[in-house]
């Protein structure tokens, strides 16, 4: 199982990558939206964790474009925000 972890703290990402790896997961990061987008448009990955607050392309914007596109492979967002 693929799985991209789109996410600009880079020792979060760290952590993140490692734990899914160690599950047997393959894992490839991408550190702001614009990578994000474009990597979730190009490659077939089973599942992304995305952050919403990242810079160049926000996680929302990411979400709504993929959607937009077709693009129906499980996404969990991941955020800090304690707010709706």
């Amino acid at each position: 199982m693929r799985v991209l972890i789109v996410e600009d703290e880079p020792d979060l990402a760290a952590v993140l990558a490692r734990s899914l790896t160690e599950a047997g997961f393959a894992v490839d990061v991408a550190g702001d939206g614009e990578d994000g987008l474009f990597r979730i448009r190009e490659i077939p990955y089973d599942a992304v964790v995305l952050d919403l607050m990242l810079p160049r392309v926000n996680g929302w914007s990411v979400l709504e474009s993929a959607r937009a596109d077709g693009i129906r492979i499980p996404i969990v967002v991941l955020t800090a925000r304690d707010q709706l």
